[in-house]
């Protein structure tokens, strides 16, 4: 299955949230639905909304609200990608200038509150307490987990427990939010409710395990955003800490050192210790693991063609180089 055919076995799905979202944009403040429209019109990969999509008619669940909780759970992660430009101040995301960059940071801040507010609205037209609960608990869990990555910033002392911990909040919980809403939606047995929220939990992992393998060895107009982001703001990320664990005494200074200071004035040294010492190596390796215990989750969801499209998604998800 080519990567494109995730997308069109739903397309007439996401044309539909595509109008969801246009819809709930609307704002009788211009400057919101200007940088609104801006956001969203970014495109991306729209990840979350498709888990929701394929997970919910996997289930066989074809009820038009899978669509608005499609488009819930994207204004949730536009809301989040406006926040984290302003945290992170980062001039750049999907190959073009962040909303911040442009606007400045005050109304990037407050037109992610707005979505963030809309998203609830939503949700309340949903009309699912169980949903709502899913939803409003993994929102508190992402900002647990962007403020734990903050606190860590520049602390090269960061072991993996803590690194996976920060991954599972800010990345994994909305995945598994995405997933886990979609089969609660759809009334699916506990058993199936509990395989897909573990899946995207997994997938979530393996996803952001790769983000951060890509900040050493990808391209930045590929990615979209400039390689060694996550270097230049002191984050220290798996590739990093595994460096420091398992490097040389050299490697792991130069590494401990970088991540003290920030900036990519090493960056060229950095990429070659944490290749050599194999670190690169071992967080492609767990991305992997991850996204073969994702897959393996899926065994009590019916097999269909969308049960396929979800197993297809996880392995390009690892295999990705953007």
């Amino acid at each position: 299955m080519q990567p494109q055919a995730f997308y069109q076995i739903v397309a007439d799905d996401f044309a539909a949230v595509d109008g969801i979202i246009r819809k709930q944009l609307t704002s009788r403040v211009p400057l919101v639905e200007k940088i609104g429209d801006y956001i969203t019109s970014a495109g991306g990969k729209r990840l979350r909304p498709l888990l929701v999509l394929l997970s919910g008619k996997s289930l066989g669940y074809e009820d038009e609200q899978l669509r608005l909780l499609a488009g819930i759970i994207e204004f949730l992660h536009t809301s989040t990608l406006l926040h984290d430009d302003v945290v992170d101040m980062s001039g750049m995301r999907r190959g073009r200038s962040t909303a911040n960059a442009l606007w400045g940071n005050a109304p990037s801040v407050l037109v992610g509150d707005f979505l963030y507010a809309r998203s609830f609205e939503m949700m309340v037209e949903l009309g699912s307490m169980d949903v709502m609960r899913i939803i409003s608990q993994a929102t508190r869990v992402i900002a647990e987990g962007e403020v734990l990555q903050l606190s860590k910033v520049r602390d090269a002392s960061t072991t993996e427990a803590t690194y996976m911990e920060v991954i599972r909040g800010k990345t994994a919980m909305l995945f598994e939010a995405s997933t886990h809403s979609a089969a609660t939606l759809a009334q699916a047995p506990v058993e199936q409710r509990e395989a897909l929220r573990t899946f995207g939990d997994h997938l979530g992992v393996a996803f952001q395990l790769v983000d951060d393998l890509l900040d050493y060895q990808g391209d930045s107009d590929a990615l979209g955003k400039n390689v060694g982001d996550d270097l230049a703001e002191g984050k220290p990320t798996l590739p990093l800490i595994r460096t420091m664990s398992h490097g040389t005494p050299e490697q792991a200074a130069l590494v401990r050192h970088a991540i003290q200071k920030g900036g990519i004035e090493d960056l060229e040294s950095i990429r070659s210790a944490v290749e050599a010492s194999g670190a690169l190596v071992y967080t492609a390796e767990l991305a992997r693991d991850y996204a073969e215990r994702a897959i393996a989750c899926l065994e009590v969801v019916p097999a269909n063609r969308y049960r396929d499209a979800l197993i297809e998604l996880t392995r390009f998800a690892v295999a990705r180089t953007h």
